[in-house]
């Protein structure tokens, strides 16, 4: 979940984040006082986790625009090995790095830094999935996928998850990519994006 121009304008309380299921079920970790900064409701991590399933376990993830990491903490606390968490906010970052420590979170690591510039001078390697929640009102979704396929990032196969407002357009995709699943919920449209075998990187 990104932080701040997201899906709503109102600062956010400080609260806590649940994780839904796998190792650290039903934690509750805290989450940064920081400007528009939700995690992805559980409603929908259960979804996408359930899309998930078969292909997490010892995956390697980047959780872009991460906020308070839910997405990457849930991957991790499923069977994940690793998780690279990207985000630009020092607030939101610390307060990432205090529950990875709590959690003993191995394999997990932050960033603090803006996703796009990440994708154009630091991501190493290449990730089996990657989640994208960019804060709504920046219209960054085409872009990040546009920068994630141009710089080999992908492995053969890879997933992607999507998130944006309900009432915009779906993103134009890498024409390697394929939509497997699409669905909404409240004022969001996510999706679940596969990477093709045949990606030329």
């Amino acid at each position: 979940m990104a932080v701040a121009r997201n899906k709503q304008s109102a600062k956010s309380k400080s609260g806590r984040l649940r994780i839904v299921a796998g190792n650290w079920r039903s934690r509750l970790l805290d989450i940064a006082e920081v400007e528009g900064l939700r995690p992805t409701s559980e409603r929908i991590r259960e979804t996408l986790f359930n899309w998930l399933a078969p292909t997490l376990h010892g995956s390697r993830c980047l959780d872009l625009y991460a906020g308070t990491g839910a997405l990457g903490l849930e991957a991790l606390s499923r069977g994940a090995a690793e998780a690279v968490f990207v985000e630009r906010s020092p607030v939101a970052a610390r307060q990432l790095q205090k529950n990875i420590d709590l959690l003993d979170a191995r394999g997990a690591s932050v960033v603090t830094q803006g996703a796009l510039d990440y994708l154009q001078r630091e991501a190493p390697g290449s990730f089996d999935l990657v989640f994208l929640d960019p804060p709504f009102a920046d219209d960054l979704l085409e872009e990040t996928c546009r920068l994630l396929a141009a710089r080999g990032l992908l492995a053969a196969g890879a997933r992607v998850y999507l998130e944006q407002d309900r009432a915009k357009p779906e993103p134009r995709l890498p024409d390697n990519w394929t939509i497997k699943k699409n669905k909404t919920a409240g004022n969001v449209r996510y999706l679940l994006a596969m990477v093709e075998e045949d990606d030329e990187r």
